[in-house]
């Protein structure tokens, strides 16, 4: 394999070859893991270990239960978090911004990469947290429809807002009141992921696509057309093309948005549904265009330059993964001031230069531009004002609409 040289290149291009090249072979990004791991679950049952193993039912539970803080006395936080989402060095041993914050606070960070699936670590720490035990954690971070479960579980704790200076200024108005933690009273952003258009510009020879109506119409892409396994994304860009609103939709409205993409299925113009490997689709021209997440087209365009986006005019879907301390988490206080640090322009800068997803938070540009310009005035990082403004959540679904949409869309999907 070729050898890079990392002090001649940017850390987002060192970042995204790690990603690509590791261990001679293409990686699947977190993202893609998550979102194929998460779709594949719920639609083979993992609703079921949701909600059917002695669970309280959705809206059901009290409130988060605090435990005694031990931060004064115990200058540690334990961070449990995915894999490949945060910055490393050269020697792949050391996180610089968690580094820092040590030498800053006197703060020791215990970080583990133990998430590789949403269900899956919910079933880990599901015990604990109906027992009412510590998990061992002190910071998880979940995707933005099981954070909001765990919420109105009553699992997790309520956030001190004097610990929280910076998140408070700092976060980004699209993410600032979702409808599962209104105010963000017990979450804050990891990092935003966005659902966008992407499309081989080779392979389009010509044909035009600026919608997710091209997509599932023009009959010049019969048959090289992606969508993706995970409802929520594939569902929500089809209701926004269809002008209804992700974040106030009926059951109605979601039955229409399957009746258009089975249409499509039907006739053949989508080739299939796919998870992590629509990026080899794409690369190769399998894929005219496709539904598609922002961060990895990001490391595409690095590596393809036939490859771009697109944003429609209908705008496009956000989702987020999202930072929540745990009912009896020994160190909340300690843990309150680590969710802070990563909303100083700085470290989220050098956090965004490295992982290329969506930053949460304001004033980042200027530190950006010192560590890789391009990735400072790239949308997909940074959104602007204009691309801020076409961003809607898909609304939070009660236990029986999760249940419902999951196997409409498996049937859809033929999973």
């Amino acid at each position: 394999m070729e050898q890079y040289e990392p002090d001649r290149l940017s850390p987002a291009q060192v970042a995204a070859m790690r990603r690509s090249f590791r261990n001679g072979r293409a990686a699947m990004t977190r993202r893609s893991l998550l979102r194929a791991s998460a779709g594949g679950a719920l639609a083979v049952g993992g609703l079921g270990a949701l909600t059917g193993c002695g669970i309280p039912a959705a809206g059901d539970t009290k409130g988060g239960v605090s435990a005694e803080d031990h931060s004064e006395k115990e200058k540690v936080v334990n961070f449990s978090n995915w894999t490949e989402y945060i910055d490393v060095d050269d020697s792949e041993k050391h996180h610089p911004t968690l580094d820092q914050f040590r030498k800053r606070t006197g703060i020791s960070v215990k970080y583990t990469e133990d998430i590789n699936d949403n269900v899956e670590f919910f079933g880990k720490i599901k015990p604990q947290l109906a027992a009412g035990q510590d998990t061992g954690r002190d910071i998880i971070v979940l995707t933005d429809w099981l954070a909001a479960r765990l919420i109105r579980l009553g699992w997790v704790q309520k956030l001190d807002p004097s610990n929280l200076p910076h998140a408070y200024t700092n976060l980004s108005a699209q993410f600032r009141d979702p409808d599962w933690d209104p105010g963000r009273a017990h979450s804050y952003v990891w990092q935003g992921i966005s659902t966008v258009i992407a499309y081989n510009k080779k392979a389009l020879d010509g044909v035009e696509v600026k919608s997710v109506s091209d997509l599932l119409d023009n009959p010049k892409l019969k048959g090289r057309i992606g969508f993706l396994s995970e409802m929520r994304d594939s569902i929500g860009m089809t209701l926004l093309d269809m002008g209804k609103d992700p974040a106030n939709f009926t059951a109605d409205d979601y039955d229409a948005a399957i009746a258009r993409i089975q249409k499509a299925v039907d006739k053949g113009q989508i080739r299939r549904f796919t998870g992590n490997d629509y990026t080899s689709d794409l690369t190769s021209g399998d894929f005219a265009a496709c539904i598609a997440w922002a961060g990895d087209v990001v490391q595409l365009k690095a590596d393809s330059p036939e490859i771009d986006f697109l944003i429609p005019d209908s705008g496009y879907i956000t989702s987020t993964d999202n930072m929540l301390i745990p009912n009896k988490a020994r160190h909340k206080t300690n843990a309150e001031k680590l969710i802070d640090f990563y909303y100083e322009p700085q470290p989220a800068a050098e956090l965004a230069a490295y992982i290329n997803y969506v930053t949460p938070v304001d004033g980042v540009k200027a530190e950006l531009e010192k560590i890789d310009p391009d990735a400072a005035n790239n949308p997909l990082i940074i959104p602007d004002k204009a691309m801020a403004a076409k961003s809607h959540a898909f609304r939070s679904l009660s236990s029986k609409e999760e249940t419902e949409f999951e196997e409409k869309f498996a049937k859809l999907t033929g999973a």
